[in-house]
């Protein structure tokens, strides 16, 4: 079950490249790829910098002025597809 004191590594066969202001997510051992718009960008940046889940939407509600409660429903929803496509990985913080 997805927590947002955890934190996301990226598996080793696992890369990003930007695109514009968005960005690819490529799992070269599995074949699967995910797009992330300009707010999945940042949020995939604030995981790679160390951040908890819970830090990553505190510091997105703040650069994008939305909703907190919103945003963590749509960061976990993120996460969690994420995860299911071998793309991040969860550990505990």
């Amino acid at each position: 079950m997805l927590s947002l004191d955890q934190r996301a590594t990226v598996p080793k066969d696992v890369m990003i490249r930007g695109v514009g202001g968005e960005s690819v997510v490529l799992n070269l051992a599995a074949e699967t790829y995910f797009g992330l718009d300009e707010l999945g960008t940042r949020i995939w940046h604030a995981l790679h910098a160390g951040m908890t889940l819970e830090q990553a939407c505190q510091s997105v509600a703040r650069e994008y002025a939305v909703d907190i409660q919103t945003l963590r429903a749509d960061v976990s929803a993120l996460i969690e597809d994420l995860v299911r496509h071998g793309l991040l990985e969860l550990t505990p913080a």
